[in-house]
């Protein structure tokens, strides 16, 4: 499943928790964001972007959430626990948590594909270097 491509501006306060004092994050967050959910109705389902970790990793994290578009989309910030769903591999032992909030909706992180992040995360495997 792709990842949804919806992208908003975050509003004033949003910003204003993600640099306020003793946020663990960057002093200039990005001006918007984008969905991290997999493809999914606009219309009955909300979007939703990972803004900053919780202070320990089982922890919430806080994420902001989106419905609509225009003068009629609506927001929040808040803090959500973890998905608790875990995919485990047992042919190579791996175990995968999902990187979501929980009850969200639609597919895992693990069924989510961002063609973008592919594109480039290939790019810096196969050993391209910005310093050449």
């Amino acid at each position: 499943m792709l990842q949804c491509t919806a992208v908003t501006l975050l509003p004033p306060d949003a910003v204003l928790r993600l640099t306020a004092p003793g946020a663990d994050s960057p002093e200039d967050p990005e001006p918007y964001v984008l969905c991290e959910l997999g493809t999914h109705d606009d219309q009955r389902t909300g979007h939703a972007a990972y803004l900053r970790p919780g202070r320990t990793p089982d922890s919430p994290a806080l994420w902001f959430f989106w419905t609509g578009s225009g003068p009629e989309r609506t927001h929040r910030a808040e803090s959500s626990p973890w998905c608790p769903a875990v995919l485990r591999r047992l042919d190579s032992g791996l175990v995968r948590r999902c990187a979501l909030f929980d009850h969200h909706t639609a597919a895992h992180s693990w069924d989510v594909t961002d063609p973008l992040g592919d594109l480039i995360a290939e790019q810096l495997v196969s050993g391209d270097s910005p310093e050449g």
